[in-house]
C-alpha cells in the first residue's frame, strides 16, 4: 500500500511563527497595563480601608475630646445663679451705695479666686456693671455699659445667657454665662461669669491633636492651630457680618473664610479636606489632606471638629500600590517562564504522557475525591467546634450584654444625675457659708436649721447614688422579685426625668411576687419607662399608665404612654438588636432586645400593643411564684 507523502509534510514555518509573534507583540503591553491597573487598585483599596480605620479611631477620639469640651464649658453653669443667694448682691442692686459696692466687689473677688474663673460681675437691668471681681485692675469692668451684649439681653428677659466673644474692654476672648437675678418674681439684675477656655487648646497642642471648635456662626473660637482661630468654616452672608460687627462679638477681626482646595463628603459628619501648600495654615511643600470629623456639642450650638492628617496614609497606600504592581509583574514573569518551560517539557514528554494518561487520570480522580472527602471532614469538624464555642460564648455573653445594657442606661442618665447632684452641692456650699456667719453672730437657731437642711441634702445625694449602685449590680437568672419594689426603684432611678417631664402617673397594679431576679426586673422597667419618656418628649401633657393583672398563672404588667407611637416600618424591627429610632448617640438599640431576652429566660414574654387612641403599650408577662394561690386583681 502506498502512502501519500503530503500527509507527513511539516507545516509551513510562517504558520508556526505567526502566533508566537502575536504573543511577543501584545503580551508585554498587556502585562504593563494590568500591572498599572492592579497597582492603582491596590492603592485605592489600601487608602479606602486606611481611611475607614482612621475614621473608626477618630470617632473614639472625637467622642472623648468632645465630652471633655462639654465638661469644661458646663462646670461653671451653676455659678451665676449662686449670686441669687447672696444678700449683699440684692442690697447693692436695691441701693447702689459705695459701701454696698465695695462689699460685693470683695465677695466677687474671693468667689472668682476660688472658682478659678476669669471674671465675675453684676449688672443692673440697664446693662451697667455695678460690681466686679476685677475692680482692682486697670481694665476693670466697673461702670461699663454692656447692654449691647447678647448674653445680657437674654438674661434680663429671664433666659440663660450663653455667649463666646472678645471682651470690648480688655480685648480678651472668653465664654460668658449670664443669669437673671430675681427677687419676688422680678428680675433686678444680671450676674455674669467669664471663663477662659484656652487651657483646652494647650492640652490639644501638647497631645499633638489637630482640632477646633466652631460656634453657631461657623466661626472657629478654639483651635489647636492659632492660625485657624477666628476664621469661618462656612461662608458668611453680608447680613451676618453686619450683625456680628454691631455686636462686637469678635471685636474687629476680619473673620476670613477657611476655604479648602477640595472637599469630599464621606459620611454624615465626615469629610476629606485638602488645603493648599501656600496657605497660612501649612508650610509643607505639598498640599495637605485631612480626614475631618465633626460632632455637635450638647447644651451649646457649637461643633467640635477633629482633623486627622492623611499624608502618612497616602504614602503607605502608594507603597502598597507599588508593591502590588511589582508582585504582579514578578508573578507574571514567573508564569510566562513557567509556561514556556511547560511547553518544552510537554513536547519532550508527549509520548510518555500518552502511555500514562489512563493511569494519571485514575490517580487524579482518586486524589481529588480523597481531597474532597478530607476537606469535607475538616469542615464538619470545624463547624462542630464553632457551634460548641458559639453555644458557650452565647451563655457567657448573656450576662455581659445585660450588664452592658444597664451601663448604657446609666450613661444616658449621667447628665440628669449630675444635675441632681450639682443642685445639692451648690446649696451645701451656700448653707455652710451662711451657717458659719450665723454661728459667729450667735444665731444658733438659724444655724441649727441650716445644719438640718444640710443633713437632708446629704441623705438625698445618698439615695441618688444608692439607686445607681443597686441598678449597676449584676443579677441572676433565678430568684424572686416584688413588682411594687421594682416599680419604685425604676421611678427612683428615672426620678429627675420624671420630674422634668411633669408626668402624670396612673398606677393600677398590686404588689405580687414573680419568678425573676429583682435587679433584672428593675432593668426591664427602667428600659420600658425610659422609652415611654422618650416617646412623650413632644407631648404637652404626658401621661403614663402602669396596670397589672393575673392571667393564666402569670402576672401581666402593662406600661402605656400617650406618646407619638411607633410607625409601621419600625414595628417590624422593634426587638432586633441595635435597632433604634432615637436620634444621634441617644440609644444603642439594645434595650428592648435585652428586656425581651431577660423575660424569656424566666419563662415570660415581652410584647407590644398599639392602641387605636394613640401611644404605645408594652405588655410584660412573668410567671408568679405561687400561681396556684394567685387571685385575680
Amino acid at each position: 500500500m502506498k502512502c501519500d507523502p503530503t500527509l507527513y509534510r511539516a507545516a509551513p514555518p510562517s504558520l508556526a511563527v505567526k502566533p508566537r509573534l502575536i504573543r511577543h507583540l501584545f503580551l508585554p503591553p498587556l502585562v504593563i497595563a494590568l500591572m498599572i491597573g492592579l497597582g492603582y487598585l491596590g492603592f485605592w483599596i489600601s487608602e479606602h480601608y486606611g481611611i475607614r480605620s482612621l475614621s473608626e479611631n477618630g470617632q473614639r477620639q472625637l467622642e472623648l475630646h468632645a465630652r471633655a469640651v462639654e465638661s469644661e464649658i458646663s462646670k461653671y453653669t451653676y455659678l451665676p445663679s449662686l449670686l441669687e443667694l447672696e444678700s449683699s448682691v440684692s442690697r447693692l442692686l436695691a441701693d447702689p451705695s459705695a459701701e454696698h459696692r465695695q462689699t460685693v466687689n470683695e465677695y466677687l473677688e474671693g468667689l472668682n479666686r476660688r472658682s478659678r474663673s476669669r471674671a465675675i460681675y453684676v449688672m443692673d437691668t440697664t446693662g451697667r456693671v455695678m460690681a466686679t471681681s476685677n475692680w482692682r485692675d486697670v481694665d476693670s469692668y466697673l461702670g461699663e455699659d454692656l447692654s449691647f451684649r447678647a448674653y445680657f439681653q437674654n438674661a434680663v428677659r429671664g433666659q440663660p445667657g450663653r455667649f463666646y466673644g472678645i471682651g470690648s474692654t480688655s480685648g480678651e476672648p472668653g465664654y460668658y454665662l449670664a443669669h437673671g437675678l430675681e427677687e419676688r418674681g422680678k428680675i433686678i439684675g444680671v450676674a455674669v461669669v467669664k471663663v477662659r477656655l484656652e487651657a483646652m487648646e494647650e492640652r490639644w497642642q501638647r497631645a499633638r491633636l489637630e482640632a477646633f471648635v466652631s460656634d453657631e456662626n461657623g466661626i472657629i473660637i478654639l483651635s489647636s492651630d492659632p492660625a485657624r482661630r477666628l476664621k469661618s468654616v462656612i461662608p458668611l452672608s453680608e447680613q451676618t457680618k453686619e450683625k456680628l460687627a454691631r455686636s462686637l462679638q469678635y471685636y474687629w477681626f476680619p473673620l476670613n473664610e477657611l476655604q479648602p482646595l477640595a472637599r469630599e463628603k464621606l459620611a454624615e459628619g465626615e469629610e476629606k479636606l485638602t488645603f493648599p501648600a501656600n496657605s497660612e495654615l501649612e508650610s509643607e511643600e505639598e498640599n495637605i489632606s485631612y480626614l475631618s470629623q465633626t460632632r455637635p456639642l450638647s447644651d451649646t450650638p457649637w461643633n467640635f471638629t477633629l482633623l486627622t492628617p492623611l499624608q502618612d496614609l497616602r504614602r503607605e497606600a502608594i507603597n502598597q500600590g507599588i508593591l502590588v504592581a511589582v508582585a504582579f509583574a514578578l508573578v507574571a514573569f514567573l508564569l510566562i517562564a513557567w509556561n514556556e518551560r511547560r511547553k518544552v517539557i510537554a513536547t519532550r514528554l508527549a509520548a510518555r504522557e500518552a502511555l500514562q494518561e489512563a493511569n494519571n487520570q485514575l490517580e487524579r480522580r482518586i486524589t481529588e475525591r480523597t481531597t474532597d472527602l478530607r476537606a469535607s471532614n475538616e469542615r464538619l469538624k470545624g463547624q462542630i467546634r464553632e457551634r460548641r464555642q458559639a453555644e458557650e460564648t452565647l451563655r457567657r455573653a448573656q450576662d455581659e450584654l445585660v450588664q452592658a445594657g444597664k451601663l448604657a442606661a446609666i450613661g444616658q442618665m449621667s447628665t440628669s444625675i449630675a444635675h441632681e447632684l450639682n443642685q445639692p452641692l451648690a446649696a451645701l456650699r451656700t448653707l455652710s457659708g451662711n451657717t458659719v456667719r450665723f454661728l459667729e453672730r450667735g444665731q444658733l437657731d438659724v444655724a441649727s436649721t441650716n445644719l438640718k437642711t444640710i443633713n437632708e441634702l446629704i441623705d438625698r445625694m445618698g439615695r441618688i447614688t444608692a439607686s445607681l449602685r443597686s441598678f449597676a449590680r449584676r443579677g441572676d437568672d433565678k430568684g424572686q422579685a416584688s413588682v411594687g419594689k421594682a416599680v419604685d426603684a425604676a421611678l427612683q432611678v428615672l426620678g429627675s426625668r420624671v420630674e422634668g417631664a411633669h408626668l402624670q402617673l396612673h398606677s393600677d397594679f398590686a404588689d405580687r411576687q414573680v419568678q425573676i431576679d429583682q435587679t433584672r426586673l428593675e432593668q426591664i422597667l427602667v428600659n420600658l419607662i425610659g422609652n415611654a419618656l422618650d416617646a412623650m418628649q413632644a407631648q404637652p401633657l404626658p401621661e403614663l399608665w402602669l396596670e397589672g393583672e393575673v392571667f393564666d398563672g402569670k402576672y401581666r404588667l402593662r406600661v402605656r404612654d400617650n406618646g407619638h407611637g411607633i410607625d409601621a416600618e419600625a414595628r417590624k424591627h422593634l426587638f432586633e438588636p441595635f435597632f433604634t429610632t432615637k436620634p444621634g448617640e441617644q440609644g444603642l438599640g439594645l434595650g428592648l432586645t435585652l428586656s425581651a431576652s431577660l423575660a424569656a429566660a424566666t419563662g415570660g414574654h415581652l410584647g407590644v400593643e398599639h392602641p387605636a387612641s394613640g401611644g404605645t403599650t408594652f405588655v410584660l408577662s412573668l410567671p408568679l411564684v405561687s400561681p396556684l394561690h394567685a387571685e385575680p386583681i
